[in-house]
């Protein structure tokens, strides 16, 4: 491609809009051009990158036995209502209506329309396991689509989707993908871990995250600096110090607070260590029926309550909300002064359920709420307290032991690129996905599912790699290998150099930008380095002594080459 011909505009302000390096750069660098929020052009550099991650996406899927199919963006709402996820699934759902007022979605992802094909198509566990996966277009209406290719209303993933008739079948294929996934990355030249992660409104049993870390990450990932364990802090568990209480147990006794909220104030007024204290969140869940479910989560004061964990301990299908003002009145409450105490009348007839952490039910003669204004009770058991749920809904901490007892938990900032899940019969049953096992019955089959965002692999790469100026691409996935340098076009030796290396690299099948635009030098270096191409071939005055200056952009060197030496170099570099 000559530079002069393509269709590329570099720009050297940075957009109003755009927080991101990524996004920053990308829009500079004439990758992507936004159309309206969330929703962007790729221009030719920016599909370029696209394409090459496809491609190694593409090989390493087709390397394990996935098989490529390509479905419709656009799915009927029936199928949705079917696997109960019209609702739960909530506002990104993007719905829409034909002219015939029915309705469609158009599709974040596609598990109800592959376990439609496959409760259509395949009938015997013979023709299983099966692994089919398709590289397209995704929607999700976003309430704030920011960051650029990180969190935008269309998007291109590739999601795959297995089945299987027995679990030993769905563990080895899991492996199997994230195996793909490991090569995956390494191929797209990331940093990245695998960390265990909570299956949000996909479902299943087990799930994993690939993360690219990075500081603009907008997850924060705990891991052990003694093991390989790492999870999405939403998942991370962690082992805490809990001392063995031997005291007596005494009679909770009331206490003036005033105007004491928060576990801070508490603590300082009462002169009573946090860990020492219980403080509670009020959530609920509102039901598809429009009926809410209401909730007291405690823990001990010191710590911090993870919502993802209440969910999950609830066995809740839609993200939990704080109660408002009218629900907290409705029910009785105090806010600023909640525990769980067995004597609140909306505990007491059930309206309201418990939740403890593990940490509560070790305390003794503790601190909580009295859901009195101004009030708290000291000495506070547990036998004070209606508990309908323990588990461990704490926030685990950069500092923690890991739960493993191997090291201690440091943490990192990540970008989510893949995510995989053992979804378990979560589609089968609910869209009857049926086949006969070896004694002729009809059992319904398990399932995973396997996802990579395409476009944010991009966008994640530039996170990782840039600097002040521009992008510095993994050589696997830049727009193109090598910018070869025209200096000054009215050299005669140095424009005949030129052309013959770019013939040359064209024939030897080198990815290959030629910038022979009539610009002054400086404005073409600052074009590669901000478009990030891995090799700059600079033909300038040293052409007439046979040599030209090769720059490697990650600055790691610069050296002069003998004309007939540089593809032979470039093989070499493209090579290592």
């Amino acid at each position: 491609m000559r530079f002069s011909k393509s269709f590329i505009k570099t720009y050297k302000e940075v957009p109003k809009d755009a927080e991101t390096v990524s996004h920053k750069l990308m829009l500079r660098a004439s990758m992507i051009k936004q159309l309206t929020r969330g929703v962007y052009t790729y221009l030719p550099l920016g599909l370029r990158v696209l394409q090459k991650i496809e491609k190694i996406t593409r090989e390493e899927m087709n390397r394990i036995g996935a098989q490529e199919v390509l479905m419709p963006v656009l799915q009927p709402a029936d199928l949705w209502k079917e696997s109960k996820r019209w609702f739960s699934y909530g506002p990104e759902l993007m719905r829409l209506n034909d002219r015939n007022a029915r309705d469609f979605v158009l599709g974040p992802t596609h598990e109800e329309v592959i376990t439609d094909i496959f409760r259509n198509t395949v009938t015997s566990y013979k023709e299983l396991p099966l692994n089919i996966y398709q590289i397209q277009n995704k929607f999700r209406d976003e309430k704030r689509p920011r960051f650029g290719l990180m969190r935008g209303r269309e998007f291109i993933m590739k999601d795959a989707y297995s089945f299987h008739i027995g679990q030993k079948s769905l563990d080895e294929e899991y492996n199997n993908v994230k195996g793909a996934y490991y090569k995956i990355f390494e191929r797209c030249g990331l940093n990245f871990r695998a960390v265990e992660a909570d299956t949000g409104s996909i479902g299943g049993s087990e799930s994993h995250e690939f993360m690219v870390l990075a500081s603009s990450g907008e997850d924060d990932i705990l891991y052990s600096n003694a093991s390989d364990y790492a999870a999405n802090v939403e998942k991370a568990t962690s082992i805490i110090e809990i001392k063995e209480d031997n005291s007596e147990e005494l009679e909770k006794e009331l206490k003036e607070t005033p105007d004491c909220k928060t576990i801070e104030e508490v603590s300082s007024y009462l002169n009573v260590p946090q860990e020492k204290t219980v403080k509670a969140l009020l959530l609920k869940e509102i039901l598809e029926s429009g009926e809410n479910k209401y909730f007291i989560a405690m823990i001990r004061g010191d710590l911090d309550i993870n919502e993802v964990k209440v969910k999950n301990l609830v066995n809740a299908t839609l993200e939990l909300e704080m109660m408002n003002e009218s629900d907290v009145e409705n029910l009785g409450l105090k806010a600023g002064y909640i525990s769980g105490l067995k004597d609140i009348e909306s505990i007491k007839n059930g309206k309201v359920k418990v939740i403890a952490d593990e940490t509560v039910i070790k305390l003794k003669n503790f601190v909580a709420g009295a859901n009195i204004e101004g009030y708290h009770y000291i000495n506070t058991n547990v036998s004070d307290l209606h508990i309908d749920y323990v588990g461990d809904i704490r926030t685990a901490r950069a500092g923690d032991k890991s739960p493993r007892d191997e090291g201690t938990l440091e943490i990192a900032r990540g970008i989510e690129v893949g995510h995989i899940f053992k979804l378990g019969k979560k589609y089968s049953e609910a869209l009857g996905a049926k086949v006969l096992n070896d004694k002729g019955i009809a059992n319904e089959v398990l399932m995973g599912c396997y996802g990579i965002g395409i476009s944010r692999v991009s966008a994640a790469a530039i996170e990782q790699n840039n600097d002040d100026f521009g992008i510095i691409w993994p050589k696997s996935i830049a727009p193109y290998l090598v910018d070869l340098i025209l200096v000054n076009s009215k050299d005669e030796v140095a424009f005949e150099v030129s052309e013959k290396l770019y013939k040359e690299m064209l024939s030897n099948d080198i990815e290959v930008i030629y910038d022979d635009r009539d610009e002054k030098a400086g404005f073409k270096f600052k074009d590669a380095d901000l478009i990030g191409f891995p090799l700059k071939v600079i033909v300038g005055k040293g052409a007439k002594d046979g040599i030209v200056e090769i720059k490697h952009r990650d600055g790691s060197k610069n050296l002069e080459v003998k004309i007939e030496d540089v593809i032979s170099y470039i093989k070499e570099f493209e090579r290592s």
